[in-house]
């Protein structure tokens, strides 16, 4: 939407003032942005662009539009990423839904970590959800085989349309971790890694919205973690592995994935100086 007669409907800059209101006392973390991607998002301009352009105006069905997204946000919390449908990863536009996670910042350094394998390498990121990590594996290193697994046929749909739109070339599995995948040379993922008894202390956003079977793994969250390590100990032709874990965990996983024969273990941190990915490979 443009611009619209002198008096019909608000000024977007009148409407993100109501909205980042509503939004805070809400008690999101991020109201003005939250605001602003929501009406760039309905009006279908660039976020810049609502406090540049004074004339642009709120007017017509946008005004419902808008109005229900903001309700949607405060009033039940959901993440502005499923309101509006997509999210950025790497250099990737992803869609996304309730089928599966929202792609996390911290999530690229799986990504950031494994661009280095061999080539041709095959590669298989498990617990795949939207696909986000193996899609951005594919755009960044055309040359790798790569597939992604889920146990989830709904994400395994997501992550397809996500491929399709995109034009990569990744092929999608329906598997219980490793359970007959086939044969790989490396391995990534972000399992779940969140502990039962943390549950309370998650976010509106996360706990109403996001899949819980990709979020909780067991009274200490590595339940999933541990499972796949005791597969990865029996399957050694995969000699690297790449794995985003929660804080704190990083010493016990590594334990786990020596334990699994892998002899190089390091960690890699996020943007908050956590332990975030644990990355490991076998020599011998």
């Amino acid at each position: 939407m443009t611009h619209a007669p002198t008096g019909s409907g608000t000024t977007a800059r009148d409407a993100l003032d109501g909205a980042i209101t509503a939004i805070a006392a809400a008690g999101c973390e991020t109201p003005r942005l939250d605001a602003e991607l929501l009406l760039a998002h309905v009006l279908d301009v660039r976020r810049e662009r609502l406090l540049s352009d004074p004339e642009l105006l709120v007017a017509g069905a946008a005004v419902r539009a808008f109005q229900d997204a903001v309700r949607r946000r405060a009033v039940e919390r959901e993440p502005v990423a499923y309101i509006v449908g997509h999210r950025a990863f790497r250099r990737l536009e992803l869609a996304v839904d309730r089928r599966a996670l929202i792609p996390r910042p911290e999530t690229e350094l799986l990504v950031e970590v494994s661009v280095g394998l061999g080539a041709g390498a095959r590669v298989l990121d498990v617990g795949t959800g939207s696909g986000a990590v193996a899609l951005a594996l594919k755009d960044e290193r055309p040359d790798l085989h790569v597939t992604g697994s889920d146990l989830s046929e709904p994400a395994l749909e997501l992550a397809r349309c996500n491929g399709e739109r995109l034009e990569l070339d990744v092929q999608w599995l329906r598997a219980d971790l490793l359970t007959d995948v086939g044969e790989f040379d490396a391995v990534v993922s972000n399992p779940p890694y969140v502990a039962e008894s943390e549950r309370a202390l998650l976010a509106p956003e996360i706990v109403r919205h996001e899949p819980a079977d990709a979020l909780f793994a067991g009274p200490d969250g590595l339940s999933c973690i541990r499972a796949l390590l005791e597969q990865l100990a029996e399957l050694p032709d995969v000699h690297f592995l790449a794995m985003e874990v929660g804080a704190g965990q990083a010493p016990a996983v590594a334990a786990l994935t020596r334990a699994a024969g892998f002899d190089a273990i390091r960690f890699e941190r996020d943007l908050a100086r956590i332990q975030r990915v644990v990355v490991a490979e076998r020599h011998r």
